[in-house]
């Protein structure tokens, strides 16, 4: 079926405004996401006790709302998003707030919710309406000098991280910080600040290796990967080595019978062992290239809003599929990030999807010229909200 461009109706003018490109790199994801959790969900459903293919069909049922509301996030206006990140955001943060007195421990973490009876991790959500709301902050400074953007983002950063601190979440926090920085930087920030902040980053990162145990075993067991806790990365290296170049084929892996985080955090693990380094090397590539087809579009776009969120948004995107994947391969010390829509997990994938929404929203050309037209004439007016 094809859609002729004369075609007026919201899914055609949708369709000749989208990036196709990255629509379809988010595609091939989708089908990682389906190919390796038929891999992994029957040894993960023996280990937790439950039925594979109860497990499966609840990985399909998220891929499947994942996509439609990946679709239907995409079609909304720039303003539109805008919205929905602030009324997201305030609701994860409240959500997240509440996982310090309600919430669900699972490893002596305290970062999930139940909602109706499914364990939510509302951080998740944080990332991209963090991105799009601080976008939104900094772009408003630029219509009026006088209105202290940077200064309520650094605020609302500084309340999410007191608030991840306490369930502790160190590696979320890292890439909420990484992300203001990058929106900083590309918003122009001072030279000598950016040098303040790595310092700072820098800072923070020696406070947490001081303040959590947690993180002081995780980089122990990255200095010295001989030690006795060391045992899923050790698993997830012997599982690359098992797949070499081409892999021992579908279903024929072996390590994820003994990986406990097989079908989230080291999902990557069972397609290095299970289809080799060529398919690691194209899930590697499919992310690249959506996070750089992104920031190269981003060369051209003159709204200091839209350009704002979708590098955030890149970054956010970037970073967790970065630190999965780095995990996995013993490249950097272990954090339990999910890869976006191949990891199993609800919270994981309508996350990445409302990610993956917003930034195909603002990325639309359709969407953009309309933006920026009512936005001068909001200028005109004297108007900068």
């Amino acid at each position: 079926m094809t859609i002729s461009r004369a075609d007026d109706s919201v899914l055609g003018r949708w369709w000749w405004s989208v990036d196709r490109w990255t629509l379809g790199a988010i595609g091939l994801l989708f089908a990682f996401g389906f190919v390796l959790a038929l891999a992994a969900a029957p040894s993960a459903a023996h280990r937790l006790g439950d039925n594979g293919t109860r497990l499966l069909a609840k990985q399909m049922v998220f891929l499947a709302a994942g996509g439609m509301a990946m679709i239907g996030i995409s079609l909304l206006s720039p303003r539109e998003i805008r919205r929905l990140a602030l009324i997201g955001g305030a609701i994860a943060l409240a959500l997240t707030a509440a996982t310090l007195v309600s919430g669900v421990e699972i490893l002596g973490a305290r970062r999930w919710v139940r909602i109706a009876g499914m364990p939510v991790q509302p951080s998740e959500f944080l990332k991209p309406c963090f991105a799009v709301v601080t976008a939104w902050l900094l772009a408003a400074h630029h219509r009026n000098r006088r209105f202290p953007g940077a200064l309520i983002a650094g605020a609302i950063w500084l309340l999410i991280v007191l608030l991840l601190k306490e369930q502790p979440d160190v590696g979320m926090t890292a890439v909420l910080t990484a992300v203001l920085f990058i929106q900083l930087f590309v918003d122009g920030l001072n030279l000598y600040l950016v040098g303040v902040g790595v310092m700072a980053m820098l800072g923070l990162a020696a406070a947490a290796y001081a303040m959590f145990g947690h993180v002081r075993m995780r980089v122990a067991e990255f200095l010295h990967p001989t030690g006795p806790h060391t045992y899923q990365m050790t698993m997830a290296l012997h599982a690359f080595a098992n797949g070499g170049l081409f892999g021992r084929g579908p279903g024929e892996g072996r390590i994820k019978d003994l990986l406990p985080d097989a079908h989230a955090d080291f999902i990557f693990a069972v397609a290095g062992e299970e289809y080799g380094l060529i398919i690691c090397a194209v899930i590697v590539a499919v992310f690249g290239f959506i996070v750089l087809r992104g920031l190269l579009r981003l060369l051209r776009e003159q709204d200091p809003f839209i350009a704002l969120a979708c590098t955030g948004l890149l970054a956010a995107f970037g970073l967790q599929a970065f630190v999965n994947m780095g995990s996995s391969l013993a490249l950097i010390p272990t954090k339990g990030m999910t890869l976006p829509f191949i990891s199993y997990g609800g919270s994981s994938i309508a996350a990445s999807a409302l990610e993956i929404g917003m930034l195909l929203a603002l990325s639309r050309r359709g969407a953009r010229e309309d933006w920026r037209r009512r936005e001068s004439h909001r200028d005109a007016r004297g108007e900068w909200t």
